[in-house]
């Protein structure tokens, strides 16, 4: 239990980071990425072994590629990409539909707030840069806090 108990801590830390830096700056680093995703996979041997990290490890390809083909199809940046892959890390692959569901339903929700502020905040709508977008590494990062939350009070 202390074990989960600190990668819960490790996964919140690490990816309200990733969902700061993304909110402030609209990034998020590669270095920040690869820290969760080896972080995710420590964690995964440490309490199942080789096992547990090939389950793990999987999950982090799937996402990888997932987030991939949402870049490619223009519905992604690609650090929000690496940054799903990254926190994949925390979760066996069969987790994966689980916290794809959790991050498109946090997403659909601070979604419909974004609109809201665009929609009320003439400098906002007017904005055609990066800022103009809403920071997904936000839901990223919430959506696999709140299934890490969820597994460990179960």
């Amino acid at each position: 239990m202390a074990l989960a108990s600190l990668s819960f801590g490790v996964l919140a830390a690490l990816s309200t980071i990733g969902a700061l830096i993304d909110v402030l700056k609209r990034k998020l680093p590669n270095y920040l990425s690869l820290a969760i995703a080896i972080a995710g996979l420590g964690f995964a041997f440490a309490a199942a072994g080789w096992v547990g990290l090939g389950l793990h490890f999987a999950h982090v390809v799937v996402a990888f590629l997932l987030g991939y083909g949402l870049f490619a199809g223009g519905m992604f940046g690609a650090g929000d990409g690496k940054f799903y892959a990254g926190v994949a890390a925390f979760f066996p692959i069969q987790l994966a539909p689980a916290l794809a569901l959790a991050i498109v339903l946090l997403g659909g929700v601070m979604a419909i707030f974004w609109l809201m502020a665009k929609k009320s905040n003439p400098q906002l709508r007017a904005r055609k840069d990066d800022f103009a977008k809403m920071p997904y590494g936000l839901a990223i990062a919430a959506g696999a806090v709140v299934l890490a939350g969820l597994r460990l009070a179960v």
